[in-house]
């Protein structure tokens, strides 16, 4: 776990960290060592390095214990993009919004204000499309496959 290189690139004691999460000193050392974090604990961390709960530490997919885990991080990281695309669709509007005002209190007789609707309207589908999967081409998969194709190996 890179917990204390991230805390030390930061110039953090293990007494600060364990203030800003909220979790006791003894378990940030117990972490620190390689012990087992919940899944709490991570999210607290992550919180405070701004940082996601899975790149703290990597999820062993084949171990029962850890499938409960593994769901909660996609399920995290699906809510993530998602407040994602809600961002970009709210910025999309607004600013459409403007350059149609600005465009109708200029000069009414051309509709200028179409063209970056359009464009930028494509970029908001194109990521709506990836947030609720509409076309899952390459699923886990399709990745799966083609990395065990790469390492030479048969599923």
């Amino acid at each position: 776990m890179k917990l204390r290189k991230l805390r030390l690139s930061k110039a953090w004691s293990q007494e600060q960290l364990a203030e800003m999460t909220g979790l006791s000193v003894r378990t940030i050392q117990r972490i620190e060592r390689g012990q087992k974090a919940s899944f709490d604990s991570l999210k607290s961390l992550a919180a405070v390095f701004d940082v996601h709960v899975n790149e703290l530490q990597e999820v062993d997919c084949s171990m029962d214990t850890n499938a409960n885990q593994k769901d909660e991080l996609a399920v995290v990281e699906y809510v993530r993009d998602l407040k994602g695309f809600y961002s970009h669709l709210t910025n999309y509007l607004v600013v459409i919004f403007i350059l149609f005002l600005i465009n109708l209190l200029t000069d009414s007789s051309y509709i200028w204000a179409i063209w970056p609707a359009l464009g930028w309207g494509i970029g908001v589908l194109n990521h709506a499309a990836h947030v609720y999967e509409w076309f899952n081409w390459f699923n886990e998969r399709w990745e799966k496959k083609q990395i065990e194709k790469r390492l030479g190996r048969r599923l």
